[in-house]
């Protein structure tokens, strides 16, 4: 009787999840290693996508504690497509106002901020699109970065009239 409560509640909990923002498609986060973005180190996140009709927003996601010594991050964005095309984007996401005061939202020492990378995009065809990220900051250790993400949801109707 117990486990199927706690079925029913995990269930019940999903589907809230899930019906909470219908417009996802994809969001993943990746841990930095330590705390610590090293210039040799390039997460990817793989993307299975077969809608190419609806235009979609893309989304960075960074994760940064009160240490950060910057107020921007700068990344080297990688997309490939299905098909083996590519295209390498250098991203300036700003993190904070220039009295040091941390965009996005924030709990104790970590602060987290979506950045739009794209709007409006469709994707040309169905399959796996690789996003590799590289952290551009002239430094090899980049600290206090504690996760990376992506985000790609579909556009408001809204949005595409602009």
């Amino acid at each position: 009787m117990k486990s199927k409560r706690i079925y029913l509640f995990a269930v019940i909990a999903l589907l809230a999840i899930v019906s909470c923002d219908p417009d996802r498609v994809y969001e993943e986060f990746t841990e930095i290693p330590l705390h610590v973005w090293k210039v040799d180190h390039k997460p990817v996140f793989r993307v299975f996508l077969t809608d190419t009709v609806t235009p979609h927003n893309i989304y960075i996601n960074i994760r940064n504690g009160s240490g950060y010594s910057y107020r921007n991050l700068y990344i080297f964005l990688t997309t490939t497509s299905p098909t083996g095309q590519w295209i390498r984007d250098t991203v300036d996401c700003i993190l904070a106002d220039n009295r040091g005061k941390w965009y996005g939202s924030g709990w104790g020492d970590i602060h987290e901020l979506r950045v739009l990378y794209k709007q409006n995009i469709r994707f040309p065809v169905s399959g796996y699109y690789s996003f590799e990220f590289e952290q551009a900051m002239r430094t090899e250790h980049l600290k206090e970065i504690y996760d990376i993400g992506l985000r790609i949801e579909k556009a408001q109707i809204a949005e595409i009239e602009k």
